[in-house]
């Protein structure tokens, strides 16, 4: 019989025990995973709980007492109400991502509602128009990084188009020791505070033998004049991030059961603040099913990239009796989170090593090599140079076609956007009216981002009239990757698939490139659009969308 549960934990009052390194060998990791609440009511208490990931305790802030927050399973077309009780010291929020709400049910403290005060309880009351799966997290202060995040799965009301045998949810996320405010003092202060992935002579060696002494020093000059380094990958790593799986690191083993020939679900969600992971299971292919909750056209792949927010299904299918490692890596290749898919609890698989860290070149910078766009204007319609941004790119390309830097090696095959293709027509057809064209701006050194070269303070709402059909175009002048995500419209990925293009909540934009993705303002409201990267948002990567 079919088996689409997924499975719950043992008692909440043991989870500050059960968690990372204090996991222990007689508890079955495939135990731990988040219970699952289904259903159409929810009571949902936010509080804080001691946890022990790394070996010292630490305060968590937690959903009934659960680290990753409870499973929420709901149906399609059912109407849900959520009662949230701040038990915090502090006001709290929920955002449903991905989910389309009424824009007075979003989540977003200023926006759509007060937020949460303390002793408060608020009650979210919404129909659910869509399947899929996506996530839930804080939308206040730094919340989203110390815990308060959690898996949504809505079923569909007319059935799964691509038949499983099990189910399981793969939350992914990143967790320091370190309070959010210290990490986020440090960054202001020394934006590379935490790249521990910095060039060195043998570095320098291995490039001369590459491509001559004279290359190796244009490219060092270049990069210096720049004051910015080629290894900038992600802003936080694993100097202070603890990668986990389910609320587990890679020693504690989650795992995930299977018997041979069974087709496995996986729905993976990237709840980390400040990471993007690149995934693969070594000796098994995943065939991807689904990207943030729409469905898409089988992709059979090796390996793809999560962007901070995304969420992918893939379907897998081991034929063989023995254990797989779901290998989840840092972007950057400091770290990684990992677990088991195994016909047995209690078996393990051999960990892959990391892949060799990627490097920035001048094309990701949108440069030819030796040609310095920071400091000399802007494009017509870019921003205007100050201390909010320190370079613009001369040179944007489309680049969906591209799976990223560090993916494809040894002949993996890489999901890239230009894969994704949805089984159905988009809904709306009409040409867009017009373009927004928006910059993805910083300043590395001062740790300053936004749109435009504007902070949120600086910058008026975006307007759009209801009903009205727009393309929003991103070019992005920085060196890294911006997952972006507009609240309560869809984004339809402008990606070569014509009318199938697919349907997303988040897009991740690559350095140097110009993405593209059409909208229809369908529900009226003040919506956040945002980098999903927690600290950008905090130094000012966002935007008020306004439909009316």
């Amino acid at each position: 019989m079919t088996d689409h549960r997924i499975r719950p934990s043992g008692h909440p009052g043991r989870r500050g025990v059960l968690l990372g390194l204090a996991a222990t060998a007689a508890t079955p990791a495939w135990a731990n995973s988040p219970p699952v609440l289904s259903g159409t009511d929810f009571a949902l208490e936010v509080g804080t709980l001691p946890v022990n990931i790394t070996g010292r305790s630490r305060i968590a802030t937690v959903v009934n007492g659960q680290m990753p927050a409870p499973i929420l399973r709901w149906k399609e077309g059912d109407a849900v109400t959520l009662r949230v009780t701040n038990r915090l010291d502090q006001d709290t929020s929920i955002h449903w991502h991905g989910i389309r709400t009424p824009y007075r049910m979003d989540g977003v403290p200023g926006l759509s509602f007060p937020g949460i005060r303390p002793g408060e309880t608020f009650t979210y009351r919404f129909e659910v128009p869509q399947h899929g799966t996506y996530w839930y997290h804080a939308h206040s202060g730094f919340q989203e990084q110390t815990g308060l995040y959690g898996a949504i799965v809505v079923d569909p009301r007319a059935g799964y188009r691509q038949g499983f045998d099990r189910d399981y949810v793969v939350l992914l996320s990143d967790w320091s020791d370190e309070s959010p405010a210290r990490i986020f003092s440090k960054l202001k202060f020394q934006a590379d505070v935490y790249n521990n992935n910095q060039r060195t002579v043998a570095d320098f060696v291995a490039d001369v033998g590459r491509v001559g002494l004279g290359a190796t020093l244009a490219d060092r000059r270049d990069w210096g004049e720049m004051r910015m380094a080629p290894t900038d990958i992600l802003d936080v790593t694993s100097a202070t991030y603890t990668y986990l799986m389910n609320g587990h690191t890679a020693a504690s083993n989650w795992t995930a059961l299977f018997r041979p020939g069974e087709r496995v679900r996986l729905r993976f969600i990237n709840a980390g603040a400040m990471t993007m992971f690149d995934i693969r299971i070594p000796g098994l292919a995943m065939t991807v099913v689904q990207a943030d909750g729409n469905d898409v056209e089988p992709v059979e792949i090796d390996e793809f990239r999560i962007g901070a927010a995304e969420t992918y299904d893939v379907i897998v299918s081991p034929r063989e009796d023995r254990a797989y490692p779901i290998f989840a890596q840092a972007q950057n290749r400091t770290g990684f989170a990992a677990g088991t898919l195994a016909p047995r609890a209690g078996m393990s698989a051999p960990i892959p090593p990391l892949d060799p860290p990627p490097l920035r070149t001048m094309g990701d910078m949108g440069m030819d090599h030796g040609s310095h766009a920071h400091g000399h204007g802007a494009m017509s319609d870019g921003p205007a140079l100050g201390v909010s941004v320190d370079n613009v790119a001369a040179m944007v390309t489309a680049r969906v076609q591209e799976p990223g830097a560090g993916l494809g090696l040894e002949g993996r095959r890489a999901l890239t956007y230009a894969d994704l293709r949805s089984p159905f027509p988009a809904p709306d057809q009409r040409p867009p009216s017009r373009d927004i064209v928006l910059r993805l701006t910083g300043n590395m050194h001062r740790f300053i981002w936004g749109f435009d070269g504007r902070k949120y303070a600086e910058a008026e709402p975006i307007h759009l009239r209801l009903n009205e059909r727009v393309r929003f175009v991103l070019i992005n002048d920085t060196m890294m990757d911006h997952p972006i995500h507009l609240h309560g419209l869809w984004s339809e990925v402008e990606n070569g698939q014509g009318e199938r293009r697919p349907i997303k909540h988040t897009v991740l934009v690559k350095p140097a490139e110009r993405l593209t993705f059409l909208v229809t303002a369908d529900l009226p409201g003040r919506w956040a659009f945002h980098c999903h990267l927690l600290y950008h948002m905090e130094a000012g990567m966002f935007r008020e969308v306004r439909v009316s």
